[in-house]
């Protein structure tokens, strides 16, 4: 199996030697599930997250994971190469240098094979194993629904200075996109690959998939799922690039939503 030609990035952040990567794959099936994986430095998670991924899926969907290297420069892409070896569903991609979330997760969903793509952050704190339960939610949807599964993280394992800043985030940008989710920062989302592809493009992006999908016409449904503290490794975030980003981002995608227009189609001959 190979990667589907057209869908090789466009992004020049990605080096010549990421783009050969990418045509090594899994003999097999195509993969109904693409598991799209964003990571910079991130080497001690690696293993544990992937071992998780394979344990919740294999035997229950034909899928795959791929991980996008968002620029690290400790050994968190040999760690992936290494685990590749007894993990062929594994694939990498490497940027050349660090481009943000928001593009490591539209690398990893250009290159997708899957009609379905799991979003999880890197750093371990999403649980693989409230995969299942998403994707079960979604089929009760129907089959091609363009709807998003967001995960909802009812109890958190963070700081009490990082959930009272989430609580707050989410109360004023829920109150202005009118998102219909209550923790749209949570990383584990369920989506149509062709329903992101449709979205329009920005920066931080990643953060807004709920307000975005609403405003496509779809629908938005969260569901609880379990939330661990970080074991290892750090952030990359803090609470300063997080609080002025997120307000002008909220500003653009309300800009979004007050001038879009989805049309209803009345037939097609």
């Amino acid at each position: 199996m190979t990667f589907k030609k057209n869908a090789l990035p466009e992004d020049p952040a990605l080096s010549q030697a990421a783009v050969a990567n990418q045509a090594e794959t899994m003999d097999g099936s195509v993969p109904e599930l693409s598991v799209v994986v964003p990571v910079k430095n991130e080497a001690e998670n690696i293993e544990p997250l992937v071992n998780e991924i394979v344990a919740a899926l294999r035997g229950n969907v034909a899928f795959e994971i791929i991980y996008v290297d968002d620029g690290s420069t400790d050994e968190t892409t040999t760690i992936v190469r290494k685990l590749r070896a007894s993990v062929p569903e594994l694939h990498l991609i490497c940027h050349e240098k660090s481009c943000g979330q928001s593009i490591a997760v539209l690398t990893g969903v250009k290159n997708a094979q899957g009609d379905l793509i799991v979003t999880l952050d890197g750093d371990g704190q999403n649980d693989p194993a409230d995969i299942p339960q998403m994707l079960e939610r979604y089929r009760a949807e129907g089959v091609n629904a363009r709807a998003l599964i967001a995960g909802w993280r009812a109890n958190r394992h963070d700081t009490a200075m990082k959930r009272v800043q989430s609580r707050i985030a989410n109360k004023v940008r829920g109150g202005l996109l009118k998102d219909e989710t209550p923790d749209t920062g949570c990383g584990i989302k369920l989506f149509r690959r062709d329903d992101f592809l449709a979205f329009p493009r920005f920066n931080h992006m990643h953060r807004f998939l709920p307000a975005l999908m609403l405003r496509d016409g779809g629908k938005v449904y969260s569901v609880a799922v379990n939330h661990r503290p970080r074991l290892r490794g750090t952030s990359n975030y803090s609470m300063m690039n997080r609080l002025w980003v997120g307000i002008v981002d909220i500003m653009g995608v309300m800009w979004l939503q007050a001038r879009a227009k989805t049309p209803v189609v009345k037939s097609k001959e």
